[in-house]
This record gives structure tokens, C-alpha cells and sequence, in this order.
């Protein structure tokens, strides 16, 4: 299942944060919002009331969203988020300075407070999140230590989602990417990864991206060479197919796994 690699210089010039918003998230239309949405909130909404909680959490490729650490941030006290892409790092940081032409988060904040019971508290839940990300780093999944020339702490917890795919040629840097989080990584910490399966290709805007195959063996095979211990493995189909020309994944994943406490 080989497609055309979309190279980091690609990224750099056509990527647009914008047009990724409004392809995947924005309320009501996008590809993502809904199914996607609905399975990696819920799946970090049990995670983080569930006991995996610390000091430090890292972000990796977060792409400009911030969606995936409104659960975290009960739980952790500061967050790093991080980004290959200076347009997406500037929309973190738009957003963190509540810039009036920021993305929009609003539905996706409102969803989140609705699962922790807490409707009517969406301005406590945006502030919370603004004052426990310290920092928004620029990362590199291909390079030999990821937040070089950064010294990062160990973390108690590193979370990715819908990022791994893109740089990852092949299997092995998949493999080799999550032994280099391993080192970003307190012994006993929790890594969480969250993407799709069995994709090869998705659209920003009209701009073409290619995606990792990977299958769900695939994905545990990369886990246990890298050396970590699963606690849990969570793979749901897609049922709308009818945007397929869009991004033609056909299943989301959770990975829920550890460092070991020896290591």
C-alpha cells in the first residue's frame, strides 16, 4: 500500500492550519467532527479520570489544535505542546493569547464539559488549559532526538494524535519514533496515541498528504519492539464512508501503553 511521501519541505510550504480546521473539525462539516471527535474525547476523558494523571505531560504534533488536552489539563500540571510546523505553533499560540482570530473551539470545549458534567463551565475549562500549557516547542519525529537543541524533563505522560502517520515513512520509523518517546519518558509513564488505520493518503483544503498504512498488528508490533508494555488497544470503524476522496482511513485507533518502571 505505497503512495507518493509528502516530504517535510511539502509541509512547510503548502500546509495550511486553516484549511485544516475547516476540512476536519469545523462544526458540523468537517471530516473529523463527529465520529473521530466523539471516539478520542471519550477514550481521554476515561484515561485521565481513570488514575493516569503527574506533574508534566507532552504534547507531540499537535498540529494547531488543542482539542486533545482539554481532559489532561485536570489532571497534569504543566503541559508542553509541540508542533514540526511554525503555522500550526503559531495558532497554539494564538489561541493561548485569546487572539480575536483564533480557531474556534468552542463545540469541541463544550462537548469535553458536557462529559466531565460540567456544561456550564467553558470559560474555566479554556483558562485552565491556557495556564497549564508553559510551553509550545517546535518537534521533529524524523530527527535523532525530537526537541533538539531543547532539554526536555521526563515526562509522566506524552500523548499524540493524528501525527505520527505523516512524517513516518515506513513501519520502522514508526518503531524507531516511539523508542525516541521512550526517552522523553519517566520509568512507568504513560504514552497515548490516537490516529487512523489502513489510511494512505488525506486532504488539507485542496492540497494532497500521504499517510502511513498501518494495520492493527502493524501498530502493536511497533509498540512491543519499542520496547513498551500495552495496557490497552482500542480500534473502532469508520461508518461514514461517504467523504472517502477526502482521507480514505477506514478505522480509528487508541494505544494505551507504558515505559517500563526498570527502564
Amino acid at each position: 500500500m505505497n503512495s507518493p511521501y509528502t516530504k517535510q519541505e511539502t509541509y512547510i510550504k503548502e500546509f495550511s492550519p486553516i484549511d485544516y480546521f475547516n476540512t476536519y473539525y469545523a462544526p458540523g462539516k468537517g471530516l473529523l467532527f463527529g465520529e473521530w471527535t466523539d471516539f478520542v474525547l471519550k477514550n481521554l476523558h476515561e484515561t485521565f479520570t481513570s488514575g493516569v494523571k503527574g506533574d508534566l505531560l507532552i504534547d507531540f504534533g499537535a498540529g494547531p489544535t488543542i482539542y486533545h488536552l482539554l481532559s489532561a489539563c485536570e489532571v497534569f500540571n504543566n503541559i508542553i505542546t509541540s508542533d514540526f510546523l511554525e503555522q500550526n505553533r503559531a495558532q497554539l499560540e494564538k489561541w493561548l493569547r485569546k487572539d480575536p482570530d483564533a480557531l474556534d473551539w468552542t463545540h469541541i470545549v463544550k462537548y469535553v464539559c458536557e462529559l466531565e458534567s460540567n456544561s456550564d463551565n467553558l470559560e474555566r475549562k479554556e483558562e485552565i488549559l491556557r495556564r497549564k500549557v508553559t510551553k509550545v516547542l517546535k518537534c521533529d519525529a524524523l530527527a535523532k532526538k525530537p526537541y533538539d537543541p531543547v532539554p526536555m524533563p521526563e515526562a509522566d505522560c506524552l500523548i499524540s494524535c493524528l501525527c505520527l502517520e505523516a512524517p513516518c515513512r515506513d513501519l520502522e520509523d514508526f518503531t524507531n519514533t516511539l523508542k525516541k518517546f521512550q526517552e522523553l519518558l519517566e520509568p512507568g509513564g504513560h504514552i497515548i496515541i490516537q490516529s487512523v488505520l489502513n489510511c494512505t493518503f488525506y486532504y488539507v483544503g485542496n492540497k494532497w498528504f500521504s499517510c502511513l498504512f498501518l494495520t492493527k498488528d502493524d501498530l502493536e508490533k511497533a509498540f512491543k519492539e519499542a520496547g513498551y508494555e500495552i495496557v490497552k488497544v482500542k480500534v473502532t470503524p469508520r461508518n461514514d464512508k461517504s467523504r472517502m476522496d477526502i482521507s480514505d482511513y477506514d478505522s480509528f485507533y487508541f494505544v494505551h501503553a507504558r515505559k517500563p518502571k526498570n527502564q
